[in-house]
């Protein structure tokens, strides 16, 4: 059988492959691949629906809540819907039929889908069916499919259904069943196309689908006029059928005339440019992406793939919108988490658009300012000042935390992290610092940045508790990021980035008093004194965190007291195993650590701590942890290439690395976990490539595996792209600028003025021996 697309798979490196159909496993095909432009998100199922497959369709931004408790990311109208009939009711797929081969191809260079299938029906008679598939990265409402089909044993005639399928839920959860969350306002056929007009329940969007198909047989191309239609085929005849749709999405239109119209406009011009230049179109762009965002490891073929997943799902899921979207917990490709915004998206996923496409990460800033005063809000009801951040966000910046879900033993229990979980606000300061760090975007700070920053310190102000008798001030109730261990007092994570917050609104404060006539317009719309300010630096001496006698750092007040648990085995991924006598609701009585805590802030906060800060606390906690998320095992890979435990750090990276394209938390088929996406691009880039921002400076010394050779990179830094090849001892760079200029730059932990547009090779003084290892 002669591969159509060939052309698209024929690079190994770039391909994610399934080589046989396994319905058990099609949901999690499903999320490994889904197609995305950071607009638009489809789950990655076969064309024809099989029996059971999940379904989604995407919009970012588009929430709705009737029906639900919380709002949720709506699941739309599939238009990924194609099925065959062969003439006496048997369908072609592979739930219907026999499949003699089967394969699909996630090409991910290109951004496309390729599948080959071959059938045999009831009577012994076989089918090849083709296809190719995309969501256009350069026209973001568009998608189109081409399928190939030929009757390989007999002629046939077969009824052709193509239509947008409305038949789409959002899946229940605990407390409530599957709920439909739109509402069709208008379909029908127009111009050799069909539209279908639809409103979510809350009115607050309108989309419009137009969707249109043509067929060649013969070299003769024939556009059909209804969705549904039959067609007589000889043997070894071939007919490529090409669908064209366009989604786009509109605020709330009463009539949805101009909503109908314009999307026809942007449908229109598309079904009317040939596949091939559609195609083309849309290769190019993506491949304009991988130009800034590939990370090429001189190490195996398998990680090299692996890595390129992972970058490949953060990139279709990158959108600018002006802040009317982020990205949630699960990307656009499924339903997990509802939807939901968490601290995943600025303290895993910024950094990785920081240093390639910062005006994505700009965007996932933006997407917080724009919900500014609901923050605010959130925090007057609860007794506070300034802002306080939704722990689960959704369009409006309420608090969309579901009451119910299941432990990790899938009991069900009362969920507490919308009340006690508030070291997000600190993590969203955290990155808008971040965020002028890098990029040194002074209209972003003067616009949105430093009011993030003001109204984050003054909510840790009012949050904390000066306790006269131990001298101190408390952050009582909390939760840290390990959720094993609720309403404690003093998380340390919790306060040490409270106190961060505090000092850096202080510090930036000075900043912007430079600025006279910003300063007065900030301090007048904020009603801000400089009295307020000073409290902030003096709250800040007060915030604390308790140590023992070796250095190491009290997880939370009362910690150390807490039962001692021997971890003595572990998975085949070695991740420890909880013994099986300590229930789920105990784990809040052990030392026992679900995800990184402690270790957690010495990782954000590297220049602040020693080496044996570092050190002692990784030897600490390391032996205590259980990885119980998937945000875990990439942050202990970098923690532990701080520390020099190389070999720990690989095997946690490879955790991290295959945690969604080998299913290692069993729940892919929610969709792809975002956090451990970027947290696995932290760890090649900030830990084996050793890439540091130390006060406010770029630094570079790779601690890279022995079996890897080199990592060549690229990073976007203050406007200049960086190009960096780097092994453990040799790196090269080059600065790629628009202006004549010399950019400091710390190589192997010497500084050095490099200029732009020049080839540099830097050896390390005293290179690292290679050892023998096992």
């Amino acid at each position: 059988m002669k591969e159509l697309y060939s052309a698209y798979t024929d690079d190994e490196l770039w391909l994610i492959k399934e080589t046989e159909w396994n319905r058990d496993i099609q949901n999690i095909r499903g999320s490994q691949f889904a197609l995305g432009n950071g607009c638009l998100g489809t789950r990655g199922i076969c064309e024809e629906i099989p029996y059971d497959a999940v379904q989604g369709t995407f919009i970012a931004g588009v929430y709705d809540r009737v029906s639900s408790k919380v709002s949720e990311l709506v699941n739309l109208p599939n238009p990924v819907n194609f099925h065959l009939t062969l003439e006496g009711g048997e369908k072609v797929g592979v739930i219907n039929m026999d499949v003699i081969d089967h394969r699909r191809a996630l090409n991910m260079k290109r951004g496309v889908l390729v599948r080959h299938t071959l059938f045999q029906d009831a009577q012994k008679r076989r089918y090849n069916y083709q296809s190719l598939r995309l969501l256009s990265m350069h026209e973001k409402n568009i998608g189109a499919i081409q399928i190939v089909f030929k009757p390989l044993d007999s002629d046939c005639e077969v009824d052709v259904y193509t239509g947008i399928d409305i038949a789409i839920y959002n899946t229940g959860g605990i407390s409530e069943g599957r709920k439909r969350h739109f509402r069709v306002k208008g379909l029908g056929q127009e111009h050799d196309a069909g539209y279908l007009i639809v409103d979510t329940l809350e009115k607050k969007h309108t989309i419009a689908y137009w969707s249109g198909f043509y067929y060649e047989i013969n070299g003769k191309t024939t556009y059909a006029k209804d969705n549904i239609f039959r067609l007589k085929l000889e043997k070894d005849q071939t007919v490529t059928f090409t669908k064209i749709f366009c989604i786009k999405h509109f605020p709330y239109e009463e009539g949805a005339h101009h909503c109908k119209r314009h999307a026809y406009e942007v449908f229109n011009k598309a079904f009317h440019e040939s596949f091939p230049s559609l195609l083309k179109k849309h290769i190019q762009a993506w491949e304009r992406l991988w130009e800034k965002a590939d990370v090429a490891v001189g190490g195996t073929a398998n990680i090299q793939q692996n890595v390129r997943f992972n970058i490949y799902h953060m990139l279709a899921c990158g959108h600018y919108d002006n802040g009317f979207s982020s990205i949630g917990a699960r990307t656009l490709s499924g339903e997990g988490y509802r939807g939901h915004i968490f601290w995943d998206s600025e303290i895993f996923l910024m950094p990785f658009y920081l240093f390639t496409f910062p005006e994505l990460a700009k965007n996932m800033l933006l997407y917080r300012y724009q919900r500014l005063d609901a923050a605010r809000k959130l925090a007057k009801e609860e007794g506070y000042q300034g802002a306080k951040f939704a722990w689960e966000s959704g369009d409006t910046g309420e608090e969309e935390t579901p009451e119910w879900a299941r432990d990790i033993d899938r009991t069900i229990v009362r969920i507490h992290t919308h009340k006690w979980e508030h070291h997000l606000t600190a993590d969203i300061a955290y990155a808008v610092y971040k965020y002028y760090v890098v990029t040194k975007d002074k209209e972003f700070m003067a616009d949105y940045g430093f009011e993030i920053l003001f109204e984050t310190a003054r909510f840790w102000a009012s949050r904390v508790h000066c306790n006269r008798k131990r001298k101190k001030c408390e952050i009582n109730n909390v939760i840290g990021p390990d959720e094993f261990h609720i309403n404690v007092n003093n998380n340390a994570f919790t306060n040490i980035m409270a106190k961060w917050n505090l000092i850096t609104a202080h510090k930036m404060y000075r900043v912007l008093k430079q600025q006279k006539a910003l300063c007065k317009s900030l301090r007048d719309k904020l009603n801000l004194t400089e009295e307020e300010v000073r409290a902030w630096k003096e709250i800040s001496y007060g915030i604390t965190m308790n140590t023992n006698r070796k250095g190491v750092i009290e997880q939370f007040d009362g910690y150390f007291k807490l039962r001692e648990v021997s971890l003595r085995r572990t998975d085949e991924n070695g991740i420890p195993l909880i013994p099986s006598r300590i229930k789920a609701k105990d784990l809040g009585k052990t030392k026992l650590v679900k995800q990184a805590d402690v270790l957690m802030f010495l990782v954000m906060l590297d220049d602040i701590f020693s080496r044996k800060t570092k050190e002692v606390n990784y030897e600490y906690y390391m032996p205590r942890t259980v990885h119980r998320s998937s945000l875990s095992a990439p942050i202990h890979s970098l923690i532990a290439c701080e520390v020099g435990d190389i070999n720990k750090a690989y095997s946690l990276f490879n955790v991290g690395l295959r945690a969604d394209i080998s299913n290692l938390y069993g729940n892919t088929y929610e969709g792809i976990h975002a956090a451990s996406l970027g947290g696995v691009w932290q760890a090649v880039i900030f830990g084996f490539a050793g890439v540091k921002v130390k006060k406010e400076e770029l630094h570079i010394n790779p601690r890279m595996p022995r079996t890897w050779s080199c990592i060549d990179f690229s990073l976007t830094w203050r406007e200049d792209t960086i190009g960096f090849n780097a092994s453990n001892n040799v790196v090269k760079l080059k600065i790629d600028s628009k202006k004549k200029k010399q950019v400091k730059i710390y190589v192997f932990g010497k500084a050095h003025l490099y200029k732009t547009n020049k080839q540099y090779t830097i050896k390390r003084p005293i290179p690292k021996k290679k050892e023998e290892y096992y």
